[in-house]
């Protein structure tokens, strides 16, 4: 344990809680994409490809961890978890407010092109996760972090002049 903590540079135990979050959301998510892909092969398939997805994308991660943690500018490693555990509740969400919306403006599947309402759920999605990105961002204790994301993200839609 000393030397997990010295590696992610926890130096008290709460932070532990984000390496916590991110084993189980990444056990939880290999777990769920496992089940839509081979649960009708049984629960044997299920598990084997579980935990061959989650040591699979748990090794993509941490190199990612590696690339990204030269060019974010956060203080301690474990703050990479926090932010990626962010990054994952934001997308989520966006998708779950945007589908209530999407109803009640009467948009759907059978009333518009399939084509046109994907592009219109795609857009609405996007604009509440700038949203719920800096107020996760917030609520983790990122506020500067996703703010300047944010920023960046808007300049490059062309959205400049709403940002200085």
């Amino acid at each position: 344990m000393k030397r997990f903590k010295e590696h992610w540079e926890i130096q008290h135990n709460w932070q532990l809680i984000f390496p916590l979050i991110g084993i189980l959301g990444l056990g939880y998510s290999s777990y769920k994409l496992a089940v839509v892909l081979f649960g009708e092969f049984g629960d044997i398939v299920t598990i084997i490809t579980s935990i061959t997805l989650f040591v699979a994308v748990l090794i993509v991660t941490l190199k990612l961890f590696k690339f990204l943690e030269k060019r974010w500018k956060l203080h301690y490693r474990w703050e990479m978890i926090r932010v990626f555990i962010v990054f994952a509740v934001t997308g989520s969400s966006s998708l779950y407010v945007g589908r209530p919306i999407i109803k009640v403006l009467g948009i759907t599947k059978e009333n518009l092109n399939p084509i046109l309402y994907w592009i219109l759920f795609s857009i609405i999605g996007l604009i509440f996760y700038q949203i719920l990105l800096v107020t996760f961002g917030w609520l983790f204790g990122q506020f500067q972090f996703f703010w300047e994301f944010e920023k960046k993200m808007l300049k490059r839609f062309g959205l400049k002049r709403f940002v200085d």
